[in-house]
């Protein structure tokens, strides 16, 4: 039985500028050696994405660009195939979603709305937008028993994952209309793998550039690995990088990465 299970490594960065991080997600990928590498905020077009440093680096790209915000991509050893770049009946012309099929898994890289403050428009927007993306994953569920959704959810799920929950409570980001909404993702049939394997660790996943915020280590977990039911029994890992943060002109957010036995 042994002989049939395969390590499948699977990483989300929210890099915050391509252009600028590039160095950093080369130099990560040759150390981590991911299988695949979910990117959020691109922030370039199609045409601009470095695919050749890419290739060089040992990975193929799928790739849904916009200029100077937004923008995804998932970076893979082995090609993918059915790329899907809109939710049906989400009505969303910034590029926030990327849905892959790599071997017996599909993943679904998402770059959810940040929301601005409570009392915003931008703040209904993502409600709304978290709501189609429930009805939309119940489906993927469906087709799809190997499913992965990861990526910057821009939700703290519980205080754990807050460092200062006191200070955060009913903000953007903490609030409890978007705590009820990541839970009720997880009722769609999915598991938060770092929370499975680590219910009691204070880990973040990013920390703001002001104040010395990761020195301070004053951070949130709000980029998740969720694994479809079955998948996530596999998952034998799951931890956040937080070395990335401490580079040179680093992204505001780590890497999280989940390891999964497949079968």
């Amino acid at each position: 039985m042994m002989g049939m299970m395969s390590a499948f490594k699977v990483a989300t960065w929210n890099v915050n500028s391509l252009r600028v991080r590039l160095p950093h997600v080369l130099s990560w990928l040759a150390s981590a050696k991911p299988d695949v590498l979910a990117l959020q905020e691109i922030k370039m077009l199609e045409a601009d994405f470095p695919y050749d440093a890419i290739r060089e680096a040992g990975y193929v790209a799928a790739v849904s660009g916009q200029k100077t915000y937004n923008g995804v991509a998932v970076l893979s050893r082995q090609a993918s195939s059915d790329l899907l770049t809109d939710i049906p009946d989400l009505d969303d012309h910034q590029r926030r979603v990327l849905g892959v099929t790599i071997g017996s898994v599909r993943l679904l890289n998402l770059y959810v709305p940040n929301g601005e403050s409570v009392e915003s428009e931008k703040f209904k927007y993502k409600l709304n937008w978290l709501t189609k993306l429930d009805l939309f994953l119940k489906n993927e569920l469906k087709k799809y028993p190997q499913l992965i959704v990861l990526g910057d959810f821009n939700i703290a799920p519980a205080e754990i994952d807050v460092h200062d929950p006191k200070r955060w409570e009913g903000q953007v980001l903490f609030s409890t209309p978007e705590r009820q909404a990541f839970q009720a993702l997880l009722q769609v049939g999915f598991s938060d793998c770092f929370r499975q394997l680590s219910p009691d660790e204070k880990s973040y996943s990013w920390w703001d550039y002001r104040m010395n915020a990761y020195k301070r280590n004053m951070g949130l977990r709000i980029d998740h690995v969720l694994a479809s039911k079955p998948l996530s029994l596999l998952c034998e890992q799951c931890y956040i990088d937080q070395s990335p943060r401490s580079w040179e002109r680093p992204s505001d957010h780590a890497p999280v990465v989940a390891e999964f036995a497949l079968r």
